[in-house]
This record gives C-alpha cells, structure tokens and sequence, in this order.
C-alpha cells in the first residue's frame, strides 16, 4: 500500500481542520501556512473531497473549511479513500497481464493483508491523532 502525498496532506487537512474546529470556518491560506503545503495543492485536495460532505465550506471573506461532523467520527480509512480510492493497490497480475499458477494462494495473502491494514486504519479517529499528537510534542504551553 503506497499513500500519496494527496493522501498525507488531506490527513494534514483534517488534523488542522480538527485541531481548530472552535475557531469556525478557516481558509485554506491558513492551513497552508500552519501546515507547509502550498494553498494551490489543498484547493487541488478540496476538489476532491467536496462531494462527499466530510467538510463544510463558507465563501466569502470569512469564509473557509471546517469539519462537518466531530473529530472522534472521522477515520483515517475514510479520509485516505477520499483522496486515494480504494486502499488496495496490491497488483496480484503477472507483468504481462495473466494470473500464475500461484495466483490464488498470493491472492489469499494480499487480500488478508488489505483486510488487517483496512482494520487498523479503521480504528484510528481523527481525534485519536490529535491525543496521540499532544503525547509526542506535549503541549506547547506559552506564558
């Protein structure tokens, strides 16, 4: 499994998205700096991730992205298959396009191996990489 950096960024996003979702709607611009991607790269993000209500959009002035639903209610599998599709990406074909002789029992182990990785990424909430996140920098406190 090969996550793109479409898929690295929008987990980014989302984290961003989660970490400020009390400040109401923030622009991409924000984001972009807070997080280092270029602005253009995340409206490239948004495109895609538009059509399936994870975030809700504001235009204007004030306007910008904020997640539509809880950060404990959104999965790292769900945003991965936003931007990459399906999650498998095992080609379980010979280089010229016929199955082998051992196609079923490399099938049968390829197919496990998404069922364990699609599991895992399944329990992993937004809201458990931000607890996670906060344990490993701790909590950067300014007086």
């Amino acid at each position: 499994m090969n996550i793109s950096s479409r898929g690295r960024y929008a987990l980014r996003m989302f984290i961003d998205l989660a970490k400020h979702k009390d400040q109401g709607f923030i622009a991409l611009k924000d984001i972009a700096e807070r997080q280092g991607i270029s602005k253009k790269y995340l409206e490239q993000i948004i495109l895609i991730i538009n059509h399936s209500n994870a975030l809700k959009a504001y235009r204007g002035t004030q306007g910008g992205y904020k997640l539509a639903r809880d950060p404990s209610n959104y999965t790292i599998a769900e945003i991965l298959k936003l931007t990459e599709g399906s999650l498998s990406s095992m080609d379980l074909l010979n280089d010229d396009g016929s199955s082998g002789p051992d196609k079923d029992v490399v099938s049968d182990v390829c197919q496990e191996l998404y069922q364990k990785i699609n599991t895992y990424l399944e329990s992993i909430t937004l809201q458990d990489l931000i607890e996670r996140e906060r344990t490993l920098c701790g909590d950067d406190y300014v007086i």
